[in-house]
Parts: C-alpha cells; sequence; structure tokens
C-alpha cells in the first residue's frame, strides 16, 4: 500500500517571495502606511495573512488590508512566483510510490489555480487551504483535514504519513498530528530553530522524498 506525503507550499515546492512582498506594499500602500522591512515580512510567512498583518502592526481593519493584499496578488502571482529548484522532480518522484496532499494556510482555491499554472495539480488528491479549516499549522487539524479527503485517517496509515514543510509550523502540525515530517532548509524557517526542533533535515523537497523513499522500501 502506498504512504502518504503532504507538501506545504511557500518555501517548499513554490516560491511566490517576490509577489507576497509586492502585495504586502500594495495593502499598506493603499491604507497610507509605511510597509514593513523585507525581512520582518518574510518572517511572518506561514501564518495566515490575518496574523501577519496583525503581527506587523494592524490593529484596525485588517480584513480591509487582507482583502488588498488578495486583490494585489491574485494580479501577479502566476508572473511572480516559480517552482522551487528540484520541486518539480521531487513531486514525480514521490507520487511513484506514494499519493500526494497539499497542506498551507493560502487560500486552497487560488492556490490549486496556482498549481495547474505551474504543472502540477494532477499529482495531489488532496488540497487543504485557510479556508477549509477552523484552526491552521500548527494545530493538527488541516493534516486530519487532508487525509479524511483521501481516505487516509485510521491509525496505520498515520503511521506511513509524512508533512514535508520548510517552518516550524510545518513540523509542530505534524507532531500535533502523530506523523512523520521532515523539514527542509529552501524556504523562509530558521534554519537552527528548524533543526533543533526535526530529526531530518534536508536541503530540499527531492532530498527529502528521497529519504521518505528509503525508509518506505525498508519497511515495505
Amino acid at each position: 500500500m502506498k504512504t502518504t506525503i503532504l507538501f506545504d507550499l511557500d518555501g517548499t515546492l513554490i516560491d511566490s517571495t517576490e509577489a507576497i512582498l509586492e502585495s504586502f506594499g500594495f495593502a499598506f500602500d493603499s491604507f497610507g502606511q509605511s510597509v514593513p522591512d523585507d525581512e520582518l515580512i518574510k518572517a511572518q510567512i506561514g501564518y495566515t495573512l490575518e496574523d501577519i498583518f496583525t503581527s506587523l502592526g494592524v490593529n484596525d481593519r485588517v480584513e480591509d488590508y487582507v482583502a488588498a493584499y488578495k486583490s494585489r496578488y491574485r494580479e501577479i502571482s502566476r508572473p511572480k512566483t516559480h517552482l522551487i529548484e528540484n520541486a518539480a522532480e521531487a513531486v514525480e518522484l514521490a507520487s511513484s510510490f506514494a499519493r500526494l496532499g497539499i497542506v498551507t494556510t493560502k487560500t486552497s482555491k487560488y492556490s490549486a489555480e496556482l498549481l495547474e499554472y505551474l504543472g502540477i495539480m494532477h499529482y495531489f488528491d488532496a488540497l487543504i487551504g485557510r479556508e477549509d479549516v477552523e484552526n491552521v499549522k500548527p494545530h493538527p487539524e488541516p493534516i486530519f483535514k487532508a487525509l479524511d479527503n483521501m481516505g487516509r485517517n485510521d491509525a496505520f496509515l498515520k503511521n506511513n504519513t509524512w508533512m514535508i514543510g520548510d517552518t516550524f509550523l510545518d513540523v509542530e502540525a505534524a507532531k500535533n498530528a502523530g506523523i512523520r515530517h521532515v523539514a527542509l532548509m529552501t524556504g523562509y524557517g530558521d534554519k537552527n530553530h528548524l533543526k533543533s526542533l526535526s530529526d531530518i533535515v534536508t536541503e530540499d523537497a527531492l532530498d527529502a522524498v528521497n529519504v521518505i523513499k528509503n525508509s518506505y522500501f525498508q519497511n515495505s
């Protein structure tokens, strides 16, 4: 029986940093506010937009800032997003021995459209985004929802499920869901923090998939 691999999106499979930063700039400019430093924004990627704006000092009209961000992001996300090096190869290899899903705090509708544009959406059996759950990572709900949608939420299959992601939110969500995990160096998470949280840290998604593949065939 195939194993299950769940991927994070930003910093794991795709790099949409340019689009994200421009969209935050647009939102702050729209309300006459100074735009925070790029590094401050990048350090928050992985959290919900509401939480990021709040952490960046927006106390009122957070939903209006989010709406402004989304309006800009929808316009520019395709031309300003690309697959991270080796991501396509990672997904193709993973699909040869596993069923695949996406667990992200991005909006699932536009994430699916973006992955269709990038040519890899057909590999995934489930995509869980912000609007699909009440509790986001590091809560385990998005992982459980993905497994439910894939018909794979029993104890045996959970023990054969992996989460691949680039921030501590992904690692902690996997731990809270009781599944295995691999942390990546390709994204936005603090590298030393990730190494302190995860026993398996790899350079990119392809390395992570190879680790999982080796484990899968050793235990088959």
